[in-house]
């Protein structure tokens, strides 16, 4: 069976197409020096930077706003609950859903994936199985694993290739037989930064008669999602990989699905009323939302997405592209370095190893140097053992890094050859 990305191809931009001088203005820790080194950060897929714009937001909230939501009739509440609100509309057309029932504000990713695997899941039945892929954040593994010990399910794994690029005719594979209830995949990789083709996969699932689960942490900050488009059941990321606070994020879920869940956590706010004899629970999305939420947060999250609407993500995404492209290159020309990871589609990273050194070495090096990487297996250690390696050193990019940037960060992994080997 042969299946097409689903990633349009690369338009073709000048090199003026992203200011990234500009940009770089934009968020004031680009500025901070390490070790006596102009700050190199290339951490993007752990955390990204804030612009001003959004530390302005969280900020105007505790000094103007501060007040609990959705409850008070005084005008902080008001004020508050308004701007919330208006972030979470923000969002809505930023990924293309169709109502802002459908989005639900959660701590991140993770807890996104929790609630559907404690709701969803609850339907499981034994026997029923869920697939899940090769290239999986821990995140998007271990939920799974423990709905499956509890529904005595089974968990199903699609392998990957050299490149790490999914094997979709064994994708095909796991669906047939009519047991796969779940599947959940991530869009884009943040061990390998491959971008999957799940626009096509999820209509295989679809077909198959499963519900699909997309983590987006990796891929929202890159490129353009629109999850009418994809199809997906339920599509999470996190609001910190994205310019936005830590502490927030959304699990967006079609309406008809989420109606029909079972509510994940109860306390206030998700409430109608309640007697000690009955509760009747809270209209979407509310009802997915129990307690004081990180309400900054949330404006600051809207706030982030106002800054990436104010960009061509087509140029972001080309700019980044050109980024992997001339650090892939640029690395593999040095003695004794392997890229883990070379997809024909990537976003983002580039993950490597230097032989006989341990990636957390070659961190330290770097870092001496101003360099910001991460290393170590990233929550992905299913990833690492398909590799046959322990850990990785992983330079991920944003819309603000630059070339010279590539430069230092080569010219400080031959310095931590030179020290270290």
């Amino acid at each position: 069976m042969s299946v097409k990305h689903d990633i349009a191809p690369m338009k073709q931009h000048s090199a003026e197409a992203l200011d990234v001088p500009r940009v770089r203005s934009d968020f004031p820790i680009l500025a901070e020096r390490v070790n006596g080194h102009a700050l190199v950060y290339l951490d993007n897929a752990a955390t990204s930077q804030k612009p001003v714009s959004v530390i302005d937001a969280t900020s105007r909230y505790y000094r103007t706003q501060n007040a609990n939501i959705h409850r008070g009739v005084h005008h902080l509440s008001e004020e508050a609950t308004k701007a919330y609100e208006v972030a979470r509309s923000k969002i809505r057309g930023w990924i293309n859903a169709s109502l802002t029932q459908e989005l639900i504000f959660v701590r991140g990713t993770t807890e996104a994936i929790n609630l559907v695997a404690a709701t969803l899941g609850a339907s499981l039945r034994p026997g029923d199985e869920i697939v899940i892929s090769a290239l999986e954040h821990h995140s998007n593994i271990v939920p799974w694993q423990l709905l499956c010990e509890q529904r005595q399910a089974r968990l199903r794994v699609v392998p990957m290739n050299d490149r790490g690029e999914l094997l979709l005719d064994d994708y095909e594979h796991l669906l047939q037989g009519g047991k796969v209830r779940i599947v959940a995949l991530s869009h884009v990789s943040n061990a390998l930064g491959t971008i999957n083709p799940v626009k096509e996969m999820t209509a295989l699932a679809h077909r198959a008669g499963a519900d699909v689960l997309i983590d987006g942490a990796q891929a929202v900050p890159h490129m353009s999602v629109d999850v009418q488009d994809l199809d997906a059941d339920f599509y999470a990321f996190s609001g910190h990989k994205m310019y936005g606070p830590t502490g927030v994020g959304i699990l967006y879920g079609k309406k008809k699905i989420l109606e029909s869940l079972p509510p994940y956590q109860s306390g206030g706010d998700m409430i109608k009323s309640v007697t000690f004899e009955k509760t009747i629970f809270n209209d979407l999305p509310f009802r997915f939302e129990a307690g004081t939420p990180n309400i900054a947060g949330g404006i600051g999250l809207g706030a982030a997405v106002d800054y990436l609407a104010a960009l061509d993500m087509d140029a972001v995404r080309d700019h980044e592209h050109a980024l992997v492209a001339r650090a892939t290159e640029a690395l593999e020309a040095v003695p004794g370095v392997r890229i883990i990871g070379t997809a024909l589609q990537k976003a983002g990273v580039v993950s490597f190893v230097v032989e006989n050194i341990h990636p957390h070495d070659i961190g330290t090096i770097l870092d001496s140097d101003g360099v910001a990487i991460r290393t170590g297996h990233h929550c992905a250690q299913p990833t690492m053992l398909r590799f046959g390696i322990p850990a990785t050193a992983r330079a991920s990019f944003a819309l603000y890094n630059t070339f010279e940037e590539i430069d230092v960060l080569v010219r400080s992994v031959r310095h931590a050859i030179e020290v270290l080997g």
